[in-house]
């Protein structure tokens, strides 16, 4: 189920804030200081209560995971593993982008009238010597 924030956009179940830094951590397999050195560096934005405090979401905390494996498993440095989430994430966009074309030219067809073809008799192409 989706709701709305206060503004106007559509937040996803896995958008919301709801982990502390401790429980974020601990989920994701890593020190508290580590996710504040990954915000510091940019990898990660969590959301900020009223008090200030840092509010991490479901996909913040794939996110996470996502980051350990690159920097652990793969030997990718944060550089490196900011670039990556930076492009899966532009093609995240790019792909939802093509499916709303493809929706909007399906819709496009459906409302087209189908056509027809009309056979023109005695009719010379310009490159035939006739107009």
């Amino acid at each position: 189920m989706q709701r709305k924030d206060g503004g106007g956009k559509r937040e996803r179940p896995d958008d919301r804030a709801v982990y502390v830094i401790s429980v974020a951590a601990e989920l994701a397999g890593v020190h508290p200081q580590t996710l504040r050195m990954y915000e510091r560096k940019g990898l990660l934005q969590p959301k900020r209560s009223a008090g200030n405090s840092r509010r991490y979401s479901e996909r913040d905390i794939q996110r996470l995971r996502m980051i350990q494996e690159l920097t652990q498993q793969q030997g990718i440095n944060l550089a490196g593993a900011r670039i990556i989430i930076d492009m899966e994430a532009q093609l995240e966009r790019m792909r939802t982008e093509v499916m709303r074309m493809r929706r909007e030219v399906a819709r496009q067809r459906s409302q087209m009238s189908p056509m027809t073809i009309v056979p023109l008799r005695n009719v010379r192409a310009p490159w035939d010597g006739g107009a």
